[in-house]
């Protein structure tokens, strides 16, 4: 019997190691192909910002959730589709939840569905000037 529930958990610890190890494979595919870290949260309690890395594909800015075994972006936001409606400093009681942030921008989309970006500086260079380089003729978000 003792045998058996130590095969048992030496196959549950093998797993859950798999797991992680998959995790940060994906973690270091999507930095090495030009991602940068940023958390996201689109219900609006203190407690609902995750993790992840964005990467920017075209006219999409994809965002991938750090623990999840998705293949596709968890939230994908269409340039030409966004529109900034809010910017300020990450609060005080988001301290721990973002601590890396310098940035909160609250964008939304044509459907007004909401969702906050919080990033470093650097990022946040990177996401205004990739917002206003559209072709001539796409709308311009704000």
């Amino acid at each position: 019997m003792a045998q058996t529930v130590a095969i048992v958990v030496g196959v549950v610890l093998l797993l859950g190691c798999l797991a992680l190890a998959s995790l940060a494979v994906r973690r270091v595919r999507l930095m090495r192909g030009g991602g940068v870290d940023l958390c996201l949260r689109r219900r609006f309690a203190v407690t609902d910002w995750h993790f992840g890395v964005a990467r920017y594909r075209g006219d999409q800015f994809a965002w991938y959730r750090l623990t999840s075994f998705r293949v596709g972006p968890t939230v994908a936001i269409d340039r030409n589709e966004v529109e900034i409606v809010d910017r300020r400093a990450p609060l005080p009681s988001e301290a721990f939840a973002i601590p890396y942030a310098t940035a909160v921008l609250r964008c939304r989309d044509e459907k007004d569905r909401d969702v906050e970006l919080a990033m470093s500086a650097d990022v946040l260079t990177g996401f205004l000037a990739w917002l206003e380089a559209a072709p001539p003729g796409y709308r311009q978000a704000s």
